[in-house]
């Protein structure tokens, strides 16, 4: 049985399937899901993250974070923690760059978020001596202040597509051609009250056949989180690659082999992500409580870190050849015209009145 054959089931059993559905089952199905059934990072994978192109990322990251412990009083025992912690390469680069930083370790309960049976235990590895706690959601963290890193995690939450019809707004959902069996796309027959979901200002310019798409989900967890940090303090750090205004458009995407694929042609063999829409995510926040800093591009936030700097160190003591991958390592990672302007960053923080480090401005 595959993946198709599964969605085919559902489909005959309870109608076409919502984006979002489809894009839960074809991601993080226990027996059929792209993450639960291989290692999709790197050059031999499907595509590379930021902490894969150079240690200088997460190492930033790292420090950041120690930074906040300080600005929230550095609470002796407090909660590490990465949501779709990958390889956990991000993590372990972090937690070295933090050695020096007295009590931070010590102080740190470090805890992942992570459905992939696969993925865990590559994120054993390399964080062998630090003994995390692993979790499937975020419901089951123990209470506490909390430090929160969120790398590429809400683009590849589920979201839904509407499509603006005369009638109002129709919801897409995955079909199957009855002869052939070739999954398609359908819309509702009707319009759907998730178009309440969507920004004012999308609803009033809005023209036929424009598409618009929210994210229920990566809503609750970014409220969830406001919730959590508004009582029990501590901060979040969302990088992702998406828009800082709600805008329209399909952003769904397939990437298999570091090239974009059809996404109906290649279901459970491909990533699946969309766009994250940075302005939902900072009203569903605000509206649980929390205080928002950004977003602002990758690059402005690396830069006001350091990276320069830190490049520069690494470089000084390296090879002719090595000094040219660090720099262009760095390149890669705040260029506009490589990630630098398409991924934001965001963060969340509780009552402290302090911007933490590169929201200064």
């Amino acid at each position: 049985m595959t993946l198709l054959d599964h969605l085919r089931r559902r489909v005959a059993a309870e109608g076409p399937l919502s984006v979002a559905d489809l894009m839960a089952d074809a991601l993080t199905h226990p027996r059929f899901g792209y993450y639960a059934t291989r290692d999709p990072f790197g050059a031999g994978g499907d595509f590379v993250t930021a902490p894969e192109v150079s240690q200088m990322f997460g190492e930033l990251i790292g420090l950041w974070m120690a930074v906040v412990w300080q600005q929230i009083g550095a609470p002796s025992r407090f909660r590490l923690v990465e949501l779709g912690p990958g390889r956990g390469t991000l993590m372990a680069d972090a937690l070295r760059a933090t050695r020096s930083v007295p009590g931070f370790l010590e102080a740190a309960d470090i805890h992942l978020v992570e459905a992939s049976r696969t993925l865990r235990a590559l994120q054993a590895k390399a964080l062998k001596g630090y003994r995390p706690s692993w979790h499937d959601n975020i419901s089951t963290l123990s209470d506490g202040p909390i430090l929160l890193i969120a790398n590429e995690f809400f683009d590849a939450l589920p979201i839904v597509q509407l499509v603006r019809s005369d009638a109002g707004w129709r919801e897409r959902r995955l079909a199957f051609d009855p002869q052939s069996g070739v999954p398609l796309w359908t819309l509702t027959p009707g319009t759907s009250a998730l178009a309440t979901l969507l920004n004012p200002r999308l609803l009033a310019t809005a023209r036929s056949g424009d598409v618009a798409e929210c994210s229920p989900a990566s809503l609750s967890v970014a409220a969830s989180l406001a919730r959590r940090l508004a009582t029990q303090g501590g901060a979040a750090l969302v990088i992702d690659y998406g828009h800082g205004d709600s805008g329209l458009g399909d952003t769904l995407q397939a990437v298999r082999a570091h090239e974009p694929v059809e996404v109906l042609a290649t279901l459970g063999d491909a990533d699946l992500t969309a766009h994250v829409d940075f302005e939902a995510l900072a009203q569903a926040a605000r509206q649980a409580g929390a205080i928002v800093h950004g977003p602002v591009t990758q690059g402005e936030f690396l830069s006001a870190l350091g990276i320069g700097h830190r490049a520069e160190r690494l470089a000084a003591g390296a090879t002719q050849a090595q000094a040219r991958d660090i720099n262009a390592a760095m390149v890669r990672l705040i260029d506009p015209g490589e990630m630098g302007t398409l991924f934001k960053v965001a963060a969340w923080t509780g009552s402290t009145a302090t911007p933490p480090p590169g929201f200064e401005g």
